[in-house]
């Protein structure tokens, strides 16, 4: 490896026991507190939420990609991940005036925020797999990035499966569906909606919800980029190390 190498390859390390942490008793308490909110909430918004988020999803991996680097294969991962923060930066201003213009309206206009946001989380994860020199078009790369959505928005029993399969993803990658419809839908549409955390649903609330929602949508496109990002590097030390046996 060489230094930028090693300093990234730590970097994945940390970040990886970071989020396989069992989560404390108190980390455990906004969570019942959310479970409330949720069963305060109409069950018609429940169901409008599922089914915004299959839709939209579906309605990207099927789409035709628009995102193709211009990059040559033998770019430096460096540079590669130089353009990928600046990217994800680039999604976080994005977001965060998004969520502000949405969460002003509260709950009606909710409904306008998870399809947008979504779109832009999509969106942003198909530029960043691009940029490390897959092709996203391809339907394959495309569930790779559901199952990085998936591991960023889910719960941590489901995120340890999650991660094992990221990380023998070349093995696993032979056994994926054929159609999407053969996708685990109902699974990954509850993880990220139970994953939606209090301040996200705070920005349903007329007024407040404005500061909330720039504040939440910045955080949680940046917690997705973190994820895409060392999903990569997972991807690429696993086919560095199989290509030295």
């Amino acid at each position: 490896m060489d230094y930028y190498e090693k300093e990234i390859y730590g970097d994945m390390l940390y970040w990886e026991r970071k989020i396989t942490r069992k989560p404390s008793i108190i980390g455990s308490l906004p969570k019942a507190v959310q479970n409330k909110i949720n069963n305060w909430l109409p069950e018609k918004f429940h169901q409008a939420i599922t089914a915004i988020v299959e839709k939209m999803v579906k309605g990207i991996q099927l789409g035709t990609s628009m995102f193709t680097s211009s990059l040559e294969p033998n770019t430096p991962l460096a540079i590669r991940e130089k353009l990928v923060s600046d990217k994800i930066k680039f999604y976080k201003k994005t977001a965060a005036v998004e969520g502000g213009i949405t969460g002003a309206g509260g709950i009606i206009m909710g409904f306008v925020d998870f399809p947008a946001f979504l779109g832009i989380k999509f969106r942003m994860l198909m530029e960043i797999g691009s940029l490390y020199g897959y092709h996203v078009s391809d339907f394959r790369e495309r569930l790779f990035l559901l199952h990085v959505f998936q591991l960023a928005f889910c719960t941590h029993a489901k995120r340890l499966e999650v991660l094992n399969l990221i990380k023998n993803w070349e093995k696993y990658s032979h056994k994926l569906p054929s159609k999407i419809e053969d996708f685990d839908w109902k699974t990954f549409q509850l993880e990220y909606r139970d994953y939606l955390d209090l301040a996200k649903l705070a920005q349903l609330i007329p007024v407040i919800g404005a500061g909330v929602g720039v504040v939440v949508n910045y955080r949680l496109v940046n917690h997705l980029g973190e994820t895409a990002m060392n999903c990569y590097r997972l991807r690429y030390f696993s086919q560095k190390e199989a290509q030295n046996l």
